[in-house]
């Protein structure tokens, strides 16, 4: 794992309300609020200044670039969601470039568990009692700020408990 428990430890107590935010938002009303993408930047610009060795910090910024633009190509295709996208590349800066393919793993293994698990509670008539309003309960598209958020948790988290 290349993220250093240092940073992860840093940009966890900060990063975590916003991924949980996200999953939440996404889950009742199928959105990702602007407000909690620019929170998620703003908490990397800020953080990221105190957690990340200065030659790394803008090397970072241009990891959110490439995946936004990334995100915007598939918007531009339906592949993903506006939001999606957005959430994508403000979480970009808080990976490590080495842990690429960790990252890759751990997002497809946090999707699949997403899905099922929101797919088989979705078929709870207690779960479904306990949130009716969920716009996500209803819909055959998937709150992917659920992946998203999780997977940005599960790998600060595990920096912080693993890192170097």
């Amino acid at each position: 794992m290349a993220i250093s428990s240092w940073s992860a430890w840093w940009f966890l107590p900060f990063a975590l309300p916003i991924c949980i935010w996200v999953a939440w938002n996404d889950m009742k009303f199928m959105k990702i609020p602007n407000r909690a993408v620019v929170a998620l930047f703003v908490v990397f610009a800020a953080v990221g200044l105190v957690a990340l060795p200065l030659s790394q910090y803008p090397w970072r910024l241009v990891q959110l670039a490439v995946v936004l633009a990334i995100g915007f190509a598939l918007n531009m295709i339906r592949a993903v969601g506006a939001g999606d996208a957005k959430f994508a590349a403000a979480m970009a800066p808080f990976f490590a470039p080495g842990d690429a393919s960790l990252i890759l793993y751990l997002f497809a293994g946090v999707l699949l568990a997403a899905f099922s698990v929101h797919r088989i509670a979705r078929r709870i008539p207690a779960l479904r009692a306990a949130a009716p309003d969920w716009a996500s309960w209803g819909r055959n598209d998937f709150p992917m700020g659920l992946a998203l958020g999780a997977t940005l948790a599960f790998y600060l988290a595990a920096g912080a408990v693993f890192g170097s």
